[in-house]
């Protein structure tokens, strides 16, 4: 596809759904975008998850890859010194942390396989309500866009079925998979209060990192090319069989609407 794309918001998605956005769509400037299985276009996400571990990939080279699990998979990255902000904070956490990460998109495309990894702008430790709370708008967004897959019509979503042909009831048991093992271990608060008050949590502690990012965002990609030599070179040590569970706290909600839903 051609033409102009507007700067997009950071979308919510789960990693198994950002691993399997291999398709790149030809933008009209420097910035990758991909198109989801669900339909639509991502240039950058907002995550939440656990940080799993950070290494550095050569001695001193400031250069560090990064795994964040949420409910469903691992989200691989780079944090290099062109991200000074989520590299400092990066080299101050000690994993296994939780963090919510501003992260544009990007694609190592080989001969056999294409590689989708995240390259964070932003990094902040989070309390749990924050990541639980993501984890459920992220479930209902992504079952948003499910619906719009099954009606069809949008230009995305028929190229979306042309490249990936996806199983949506599959993606749809991913999600609540995802959902179930939140309400598995949260079982002694029950009720929409507890929701609500997740969301005023993460609200606050997170809108402020995300108008960072637009702040720095024009400076960081006049340097991103020359960064990005480097990311090639590390493309053979990931292994995109390794994914690690995550793990839940205890309390509970009424997410029958996404449970049952469909």
């Amino acid at each position: 596809m051609d033409g102009k794309f507007k700067r997009e918001v950071a979308r919510r998605v789960f990693a198994f759904e950002l691993n399997r956005a291999t398709h790149r769509l030809e933008s009209g400037d420097r910035a990758v975008h991909v198109l989801l299985p669900t339909g639509v276009s991502c240039n950058r996400v907002f995550i939440v998850g656990v940080l799993l571990d950070r290494e550095e990939t050569r001695p001193d080279s400031d250069f560090w890859k990064v795994r964040i699990s949420d409910p469903t998979g691992v989200f691989r990255g780079f944090v290099g010194r062109f991200q000074p902000d989520a590299l400092d904070t990066l080299l101050k956490i000690e994993p296994p942390e939780i963090v919510a990460v501003v992260a544009k998109i990007r694609l190592f495309e080989g001969d056999t396989a294409t590689i989708v990894t995240i390259r964070p702008e932003v990094i902040v430790p989070v309390e749990r309500e924050v990541r639980d709370y993501w984890v459920i708008e992220t479930a209902r967004q992504t079952l948003d866009r499910i619906e719009k897959m099954r009606k069809g019509g949008n230009e995305l979503v028929e190229l979306a079925w042309q490249v990936y042909e996806p199983d949506l009831d599959f993606y749809e048991e991913k999600v609540k998979e995802a959902v179930r093992a939140l309400l598995n271990q949260h079982i002694e608060t029950a009720g929409s209060e507890v929701t609500e008050e997740i969301e005023s949590k993460a609200g606050d502690e997170i809108q402020g990192a995300v108008e960072d990012v637009g702040a720095v965002e024009e400076e960081k990609e006049e340097l991103e090319d020359v960064e990005e030599e480097g990311e090639g070179e590390e493309r053979e040590d990931w292994d995109l069989e390794d994914i690690d569970e995550f793990e839940f706290e205890e309390e509970e909600w009424d997410l029958s609407d996404i449970l049952e839903g469909k």
